[in-house]
């Protein structure tokens, strides 16, 4: 089954998706938003916004995935730091940092001791070695927050996809993951994605499809605990892309959001050393025809299968193989539609939704026509089960929602494929 002919079947069913997610996200849980929202377009016209990161006082730090990294002061002046190859506009380039498909300049975490060491911590692509890989950078921003320097690599070996290949969604730089967190902990989570590689993901030694916990020389933390013959830096393994990871406000717990295939984007609880039960290898009966060795989402999955059928033949959690792996507490009701981005809402501005997670829904676009993007309030039990999800009234214009940050000001920040950071503030 060629290209055109999967998207073909993907728009003939989208009249079906698309009554069955209003029909799930908006019917009686839409009844439940009461919170009203004031909204505010804090930045425009920006080239693909992928991630943004606070300072106490309102600084903002944000990334544009084919630029670079900059600064919102709170006066609203934007100061340029650090750009790509080839982007103009900053006062300083790093030649080896690119932007290719899915890849380029992703995460970026402020360090929680800023104030005295001025850190702050970047993820994106380089072509310093060969194959090129993934980069946790470390960055010192001077005072007057117009440039940065010292930079520090402090990982250097997450794997980036070098060559295209013959499935679908083949091109290069795909699956890179990208969220880069401080966790109560004190430590940095890095969330990485699997390539379109099917050794990736199970794999001791390759740093796709973990979450890595590490300190802030990239040094594995000692609680670390993934099973003998692992890189110790390894938090979690067997994940597919997490593009989201956000911590319980009150236990600090781990959680991820997660990209699905052609089924169940999902939210996982996270237990140190666990397994996310990704493994898209030919390794099982009836997975032969799998292009590239990727049994991620075969052609054969979309001739004649609904998404429960494709779920069975290739589970996102594989815990029929994996009994022990971490089982998901959400899958989006077994659709895949890019989950991307987590945080938790926190204060009373917020009302019933204080200490609820939000999660960024880029939707499916294929032919033009998105599909299911939205931001999801999911509220949790005491036992980080789902309670209730429901699809927040947005007082704008939808768009691919690819991060969601809680600021100091108590208001959610998000920025959108489409060139905005926008700000969703509770009426009082």
């Amino acid at each position: 089954m060629d290209y055109l002919s999967r998207t073909t079947a993907i728009l003939a069913f989208a009249p079906l998706m698309t009554g069955a997610i209003w029909a799930a996200t908006s019917g009686a849980a839409q009844a439940m938003n009461t919170t009203s929202l004031q909204h505010e377009v804090v930045l425009s016209d920006l080239d693909e916004p992928w991630d943004m990161a606070f300072l106490d006082d309102g600084t903002m730090f944000f990334t544009e995935k084919c630029d670079g990294l900059s600064v919102r002061m709170p006066s609203g002046d934007v100061n340029a730091l650090l750009g790509m190859s080839g982007a103009e506009g900053y006062p300083a380039n790093a030649d080896d940092l690119f932007c290719d498909g899915q890849a380029g300049m992703m995460g970026v975490a402020v360090d929680p001791d800023f104030g005295s060491n001025r850190q702050i911590y970047v993820y994106s692509t380089s072509n310093m070695v060969t194959p090129h890989t993934n980069r946790l950078m470390r960055l010192v921003v001077n005072e007057d927050f117009t440039g940065v320097s010292d930079r520090t690599d402090i990982v250097e070996d997450v794997p980036y996809k070098m060559e295209p290949t013959d499935h679908p969604f083949g091109g290069t730089g795909a699956h890179n993951g990208g969220r880069v967190r401080f966790g109560p902990d004190g430590y940095i989570y890095l969330t990485t994605g699997d390539n379109h590689n099917a050794a990736v993901p199970q794999s001791p030694t390759l740093m796709g499809s973990k979450v890595l916990r590490i300190d802030r020389d990239g040094n594995a933390a000692p609680e670390n605990a993934p099973p003998e013959g692992f890189d110790q830096r390894t938090y979690t393994y067997g994940h597919r892309n997490v593009q989201g990871i956000a911590f319980h406000p009150e236990t600090g717990t781990p959680i991820t959001a997660e990209h699905g295939p052609w089924h169940s984007d999902e939210i996982t609880v996270l237990v140190n050393g666990g397994n996310a039960g990704w493994d898209p290898r030919p390794n099982m009966a009836g997975r032969g025809d799998c292009p590239s060795d990727y049994c991620g989402y075969s052609p054969n999955q979309m001739e004649g299968m609904n998404r429960y059928e494709r779920a069975a033949f290739m589970p996102m959690t594989d815990l029929e193989t994996y009994p022990d792996a971490m089982p998901p507490i959400w899958d989006n009701n077994g659709w895949s539609q890019g989950t991307s981005s987590a945080a938790f809402l926190e204060g009373a501005q917020w009302g019933n939704w204080d200490g609820a997670l939000v999660v960024g829904i880029m939707g499916i676009g294929f032919g033009g026509t998105p599909i299911g993007q939205r931001i999801d309030v999911i509220e949790l039990t005491d036992d980080l089960k789902v309670e209730d999800v429901t699809e927040m009234t947005l007082p704008m214009e939808s768009g691919r929602f690819r991060s969601v940050v809680l600021g100091p000001d108590g208001s959610l920040y998000t920025a959108t494929d489409e060139g905005f950071i926008h700000k969703l503030t509770p009426a009082n």
